[in-house]
């Protein structure tokens, strides 16, 4: 093939990495300060729970409407409303004085950042081959992982400096960077100034006019296909949730790791997910670029990255910490793999007009999971913290997160066991 005259579709993902991984610092930011919050608010571990439901909740009717809204008015508007706004929530954070007030503004960061994922893929869908996809999405995904190092850098540094109130409002304010630059250099493939005809007839630009009408949503959940990445998101995304928002204070309660300070063990969990995010996409890319069918390219490794997640079932035997990060670190790292992949299933299967919409579907699904989810984790936590034994309850977790990928990829192919487009 010759060579392209730009490759300006690599920008388009550097954009979309940045403001993933300020989407998932700012939520991260509470996970961090929740010792010093629990002190300073009294919390238990259900009132904690009850703060990431309110989050929870509102992510998933913020993950379907944005879904909705982003195949009618496109990525660039779409992601800028959701910029906007849950920047805005996130420094409110810094005027709360109690649980409910917490939850009150982890709701409305919640109706911002569902707009984060239905925006990305659309612009990935729109941007790339279907070779480059899973790869493009790895790399941007993998900025939840930047975030969540970040993370533990910056807030024990700020908390120690400046109080828990800044924490907040500066992670808050980086959101209205990424703005200006977004609103510059993004612009659908067919209308962009920087992009060169080879690179346009390369990403298919010209296959499908991004102009057309939105598929129907009651046609959408008719379909086997919505519903094979509604199973995968459902079963998954929690698990995810419970290693952002638990991680944390597992690693706290059972080793003592000090929170207050930038914390190596949570870095270096968290690093491994870059890897298996970035990693995830090309290896299905390699295979795809080997010959592969998209059906086994994406099962194949989908199941690899399911069994990778298995062995945290028995962090319960392990004796020292650093096995521990070893265990997780192996699980977010497949976690991520998994959730590149999973991403890409939905341009697999949808034509580009319906992306978003189905993003935004299975995306509210796995909120809802994640929902439920802390109910069962508070309540365990808080039966085995009573007793004198919370290892107990985070180590049922354990079993039930390590079984749930397994159980994800037997319902995605049996529902679409060839993974064909659908016609929409």
């Amino acid at each position: 093939m010759p060579k392209l005259q730009t490759n300006y579709r690599w920008q388009i993902t550097s954009l979309l990495f940045a403001a993933t991984t300020i989407n998932y610092l700012d939520r991260q930011v509470i996970s961090l300060l929740k010792p010093t919050l629990e002190r300073v608010f009294i919390w238990t571990e259900t009132d904690y729970s009850h703060i990431v439901m309110a989050f929870q909740g509102a992510y998933a009717l913020s993950f379907v409407t944005f879904g909705w809204g982003i195949d009618r008015i496109g990525s660039k508007i779409g992601y800028s409303i959701s910029v906007f706004i849950w920047s805005i929530a996130a420094m409110l954070h810094a005027i709360a004085s109690n649980a409910f007030s917490f939850g009150i503004f982890r709701a409305l960061l919640g109706l911002g950042e569902g707009g984060n994922f239905p925006a990305s893929i659309k612009a990935v869908t729109e941007w790339f081959p279907q070779k480059e996809r899973a790869f493009a999405t790895g790399i941007f995904n993998s900025g939840t992982n930047i975030g969540a190092v970040v993370a533990p850098l910056l807030v024990p540094w700020i908390l120690g400096h400046y109080g828990w109130q800044a924490a907040f409002l500066v992670t808050g304010a980086i959101g209205f960077i990424w703005l200006i630059f977004w609103w510059i250099y993004y612009e659908s493939p067919a209308r962009h100034k920087k992009i060169s005809a080879q690179e346009l007839v390369y990403i298919g630009g010209l296959s499908q006019s991004n102009t057309e009408s939105a598929v129907n949503w009651l046609d959408l959940l008719k379909r086997r296909q919505t519903w094979a990445f509604i199973m995968g998101k459902l079963l998954t995304d929690p698990v995810w949730w419970f290693f952002l928002f638990w991680l944390p204070s597992f690693l706290a309660a059972t080793f003592h790791v000090d929170l207050t300070r930038p914390s190596l063990p949570l870095i270096i969990i968290y690093s491994s997910a870059t890897i298996g995010s970035v990693g995830g996409g090309y290896i299905t890319g390699y295979f795809l670029q080997r010959g592969w069918s998209v059906n086994w390219s994406r099962k194949i490794a989908m199941f690899v990255f399911a069994l990778c997640i298995v062995p945290i079932m028995v962090i319960q035997f392990a004796s020292s910490l650093w096995q521990v990060i070893g265990l997780l670190s192996l699980a977010v790292a497949a976690h991520q793999a998994w959730s590149a992949n999973l991403f890409t299933l939905v341009s697999d299967l949808f034509p580009k007009k319906a992306v978003s919409s189905v993003v935004g579907i299975g995306g509210m699904a796995g909120s809802l999971g994640g929902l439920l989810f802390p109910i069962l984790v508070g309540s365990l936590l808080d039966t085995y913290k009573a007793l004198g034994s919370i290892t107990t309850g985070y180590n049922i977790l354990f079993v039930l997160c390590g079984s749930a990928y397994l159980v994800a990829l037997l319902c995605i192919h049996l529902l679409a066991p060839s993974l064909k487009q659908t016609t929409a």
